[in-house]
């Protein structure tokens, strides 16, 4: 099948509060997140395209991730929208660019919510194989199509 996975990096900032938590991840702090996204597919075989022997082009997996997941939490507060509204109102004075989430703001979710938001954006033949979002130097998660 000649089936080759290719991969992009990203990196965006962001802070976030882990709502309940029994550590110090219970307040507002950031992360310098690098997010890998690895496609995998059979590169293009026709001679008369542009695109020969690309799986997926550089560029348009950049476009993709860039507006789905850089642009709208780069530089925001990522926060559980079930966080109480007294706690909300702390947030709003000093942090202009927040976004609430249906879920806990933890590395786990966020690939769960980027896998939902890249698959169905893809091109046909191009699946999404897996991603890994590094919140540190040496702490990460991972998500691959296999397990899921």
């Amino acid at each position: 099948m000649n089936q080759i996975r290719v991969t992009k990096e990203f990196r965006f900032e962001a802070a976030h509060a882990l709502k309940g938590y029994d550590g110090p991840c219970k307040n507002v702090h950031g992360h310098s997140y690098e997010l890998s996204v690895t496609v995998i597919g059979t590169p293009i075989t026709d001679r008369q395209s542009t695109k020969l022997g690309i799986v997926m082009d550089f560029g348009d997996l950049k476009k993709i991730i860039k507006k789905q997941i850089v642009d709208p939490f780069d530089h925001a507060l990522l926060l559980n929208s079930d966080l109480p509204q007294e706690e909300l109102q702390k947030f709003g004075e000093p942090f202009t660019n927040i976004v609430m989430l249906p879920y806990q703001p933890t590395s786990e979710n966020f690939l769960l919510d980027f896998a939902g938001r890249i698959r169905e954006l893809l091109p046909q033949g191009v699946s999404l194989h897996s991603m890994r979002l590094r919140e540190t130097v040496n702490s990460y998660a991972e998500w691959f199509a296999g397990d899921n």
